[in-house]
């Protein structure tokens, strides 16, 4: 699967779940359903697993310093396992957002739910995991359980990760250092 019909299904998905597409706050989160759904009608399972492939491929572009920086600025804090999920909420996102992101993360000032954020609101930007959603969808088409689906993924991963985040490294805690390196972000939640 190339990137290009990976981003055409997620902008699928997110114009089926309308209005709610950017916030997994919610329980009621209509993105990971409407994605699941597309998934499950519009791929075969080892399309599926080409796809949840992409997802990682795409986690892994996103895997640097600046953009952790944002999510440490967004979340008010970030583990390593926080991380992941943002980098899966950010590729929910949609490819907009996610290539802005990745080039310029402080251009996340400008997304509706890193506002609510900012203003204390409930909202959450990140998807915990992009994986298990696929996996869902595989299980629904395959009929097989969590254990096929996992080793299913373990035969066709590209399995390429990054060891370490690129870019530079900071201290996340030092506010001055913040505003220098996301003024935007900074602004909005230590200003």
């Amino acid at each position: 699967m190339d990137r290009e019909t990976f981003w055409e299904i997620v902008g699928a998905a997110r114009e089926r779940a309308g209005a709610g597409a950017d916030d997994r706050g919610p329980e009621d989160d209509p993105l990971p359903d409407a994605l699941t759904e597309l998934l499950v009608e519009r791929l075969t399972a080892d399309e599926m697993l080409a796809f949840v492939d992409v997802a990682g491929d795409l986690a892994d572009d996103a895997y640097a310093w600046p953009l952790w920086g944002a999510a440490y600025l967004v979340e008010g804090g970030c583990s390593d396992d926080g991380f992941m999920d943002f980098r899966d909420g950010l590729v929910l996102a949609g490819r907009v957002v996610f290539e802005r992101a990745v080039a310029d993360p402080d251009t996340l000032a400008d997304h509706p739910v890193v506002a609510t954020m900012a203003r204390g609101g409930s909202a959450w930007f990140g998807f915990e995991s992009m994986n298990s959603l696929v996996g869902d969808a595989w299980s629904r088409a395959t009929g097989e359980d969590d254990e096929a689906y996992y080793a299913a993924r373990e035969r066709t991963s590209s399995g390429h990760a990054r060891s370490e985040p690129t870019g530079e490294q900071w201290d996340f805690d030092d506010d001055e250092e913040n505003a220098r390196r996301l003024p935007r972000l900074a602004a909005l939640f230590t200003g």
